[in-house]
């Protein structure tokens, strides 16, 4: 007997949700496994000791991250890493791709009237 599939993870529904864009996702495909060997390689590098390995490290690394921020600068998002001290620091972020929200749409934002209360509020606590 065959199971059936399981649910993806919601973190990689997250995630697809975020990279919708044909060039951006081949982008992520082609940048992230280059970030990952750069990554390794610099572990490679410890034990080396070689200048040649380290420059290909650190190589890799740049340009799987370099691949990453292409293409969601060419979608129109900002990149998570970007998107983490974002909200740290309270600056407007864009997550998703414009006109594309998480559930297929736009999401509209709470209004605040001139009291400076949500719209959408009740009066109950």
């Amino acid at each position: 007997m065959i199971a059936p599939p399981e649910n993806p993870h919601p973190l990689v529904v997250h995630w697809l949700q975020r990279h919708r864009g044909a060039i951006c996702f081949v982008l992520h495909m082609v940048g992230i496994p280059f970030t990952i060997l750069g990554a390794l390689l610099l572990a490679v590098y410890v034990f080396q000791a070689s200048f040649p390995v380290f420059a290909t490290a650190v190589g890799m690394f740049v340009a799987g991250f370099a691949l990453q921020f292409a293409g969601h600068y060419l979608e129109g998002t900002d990149p998570g890493e970007v998107i983490y001290f974002k909200r740290l620091f309270g600056v407007p972020y864009v997550e998703f791709p414009p006109g594309r929200g998480p559930y297929g749409g736009t999401t509209p934002a709470p209004t605040a009237d001139a009291a400076g209360e949500s719209a959408d509020a009740s009066g109950s606590p």
